[in-house]
Order: structure tokens, then C-alpha cells, then sequence
């Protein structure tokens, strides 16, 4: 293939433009394996990317996309070869990389994961980097001591892409949920994936104490902001809350009150930068006991590249439910 199709973002100062273009290999960011992408999936990241409402690139011009499964066309680096199956998220791709949005992607050989045995390249982005993030913040409690006897789990921003894959993932390994969630017409949705209880946000009191009432074991959160500090208020002794997003904001306005009289431990959860020998342990347990049992549930829209600018609206309108699979090809 002499030339390939690619949904490109340029950045020039302020404005974002975006569409599919022709291109060429050696037009794109160097990398030791080019891969035909086959699958691909649709992440906030990704929608603040093509539409410009997040400072997400880091090069004026680049393929979107953060995610990618596919098949090694050619590899410099001796641990693939061509015909290879093989999973890509995080690591710079739609940032400082050419990302999955595209017939062809070339990356480092240290990105590149074989595709776990039990998981097809559909599967593997059906999970994608929101799957890898709720996996990496139910191993990185559990590796803190959180235990399903101590308690329930909150889970924030439930509905979305990584909410939806941490309930299926907890509720997998033995834990009560309590989903928090700002769309009550997801109640039944939230609970089918092992959600024990949802909990609306406009019907919680926060409180303003240093302290309040234990309510919770731990937690995951995806908004940040005050609904964070309210989770570090009501969390028990030596409960974990991995901090995810910030969709609420970025702000963190609590004292260390629960910190140093509950021992509550706040797990920064970076899905991007992790390790490559801990990346290769998570998908192993992604393809075995953090699978999701109800992913296709979980996958609630497909699209095609020629599909694919229309998309994005509707993450940033906080309007998705769960996960888009971009279909490359």
C-alpha cells in the first residue's frame, strides 16, 4: 500500500481542523513497527484532540486516535514480526505520536503489546485505554490492600467509557459498587454491568466537615474537583480512591484530615507513562481474571473512519454511554 487513509488534526495556534487525508509511511512518526490498524475506539482525549476544546497535541500535526489493534506489517525490532497481533494504547499516540485513526502506524517496539490469547483485536479496543486505566486503578487498590470485605466501592462518572469497565471489573472480582451518576436513565444500565446501588449526584450532600460519615471502602473517580474532596471525606480507614479524570475540574480543595486519621491513600492512576513490564502484566489480566464479562454491553456505538467526525460533539456534551469502536479499513 503506496497510500493510506488517516483521520489528520492540524493545529495551528488556536485553530483545530480535521478530516481524513491520503498519506504516506514515511510521512509518519518514526517507530521501529509499522502495523495495519484494524480497530481503533473513541476516548474523551481523543474527541478534545480533533475538536480542538483540549490541548492535547503536542506536534502541529498528527493522526488522532490514542488506541489501536491491528497486524504487523514490518518490524525493525526482533521481538515482532510481520503478521503479529498486536495492542497499542497510551504512550504518546494522538499526542506526541501518529495515532490509531489510520491505515498504517508506526511505532516504538516498547508501545507495542502482543494481543493477549483470549482476545481478538475488536475485544482488545472494546477495553482500549479505558479499560487499561480501570485496570490499572483496580490492580493498583488491590495491590494497596483494598479487599471486597471492607466494604462498597464508589465508582464516579459511571456511564463513561472507563466508569462503566471499572463497575464490570470490580463487581468481577467480588466487590458491592455504588455507582455515582448524573443520568438516572442509566440506572438499569449501570446496574446490569454489577453496579449494587446507583447514587444520583443531584440527590448528595456532599457535607463541608473536614470529616463525614464513612460511606465508602474506596473509591475510583473520574470528575475531580469537589466531587473528589467529598470522596476523601467519607472514605474509610485505609481505603484507596484512585483519581482517574477531571471531568468536574482539577481542582482539590480537602485538608489532610483523612489522609493522616483514616489513612485513606489517593492513587494517582497515569495509564499512559506506565512501565512496559507492568503494561504486559495488565493485559494478561485483562484477557483473564479483570476481563470484562459484559463488553458487549459496554460497546454501545461503531463507526468507520468516514464516520468518525461526527463523533466527537457528543463527548464533550457529556452525551456517550460507554464505548465507540472505530472500525479502521
Amino acid at each position: 500500500m503506496n497510500e493510506f487513509r488517516a483521520y489528520r488534526i492540524h493545529q495551528e495556534g488556536r485553530d483545530v481542523r480535521a478530516g481524513l487525508e491520503w498519506m504516506r509511511v514515511a510521512s509518519l512518526t518514526e517507530g521501529d513497527v509499522l502495523v495495519r490498524p484494524t480497530w481503533s475506539g473513541i476516548n474523551f482525549k481523543d474527541a478534545l484532540a480533533a475538536t480542538g476544546a483540549g490541548r492535547i497535541l503536542r506536534r502541529p500535526s498528527l493522526n488522532g486516535g490514542i488506541d489501536a489493534a491491528g497486524v504487523v506489517v514490518e518490524s525493525a525490532d526482533p521481538r515482532f514480526a510481520a503478521g503479529d497481533e498486536v495492542v497499542i494504547t497510551g504512550g504518546g499516540l494522538g499526542e506526541t505520536l501518529d495515532g490509531g485513526y489510520a491505515e498504517r502506524l508506526r511505532v516504538p517496539g516498547d508501545l507495542v503489546v502482543p494481543l493477549p490469547a483470549g482476545l481478538d483485536a475488536r475485544e482488545a479496543m472494546a477495553i482500549g485505554t479505558a479499560g487499561f486505566t480501570a485496570a490499572l486503578a483496580v490492580h493498583q487498590m488491590q495491590r494497596m490492600g483494598q479487599r471486597p470485605e471492607a466494604g462498597p466501592i464508589a465508582v464516579t462518572g459511571a456511564t463513561g467509557g472507563v466508569g462503566s469497565l471499572v463497575i464490570d471489573m470490580l463487581a468481577g472480582q467480588g466487590f458491592e459498587v455504588e455507582a455515582v451518576t448524573g443520568k438516572a436513565e442509566e440506572a438499569e444500565y449501570l446496574k446490569r454491568l454489577g453496579a449494587r446501588e446507583v447514587l444520583l449526584r443531584e440527590e448528595i450532600d456532599p457535607g463541608s466537615r473536614p470529616l463525614e460519615s464513612i460511606r465508602f471502602a474506596g473509591a475510583v473517580d473520574m470528575l475531580g474537583g469537589p466531587w473528589l474532596a467529598w470522596l476523601t471525606r467519607c472514605t474509610g480507614f485505609f481505603g484507596s480512591i484512585a483519581s482517574i479524570g477531571l471531568a468536574a475540574g482539577p481542582g482539590l480543595e480537602t485538608t489532610v484530615m483523612p489522609f493522616i486519621l483514616r489513612g485513606v491513600n489517593l492513587l494517582g492512576i497515569n495509564s499512559v507513562e506506565t512501565p512496559r513490564e507492568l503494561r504486559l502484566a495488565l493485559w494478561q489480566r485483562l484477557a483473564g481474571d479483570l476481563r470484562p464479562r459484559h463488553l458487549e454491553r459496554i460497546v454501545t456505538a461503531e463507526v468507520d473512519l468516514d464516520g468518525l467526525a461526527g463523533c466527537f460533539e457528543r463527548y464533550l456534551a457529556a452525551g456517550v454511554v460507554g464505548r465507540s469502536l472505530v472500525r479502521i479499513g
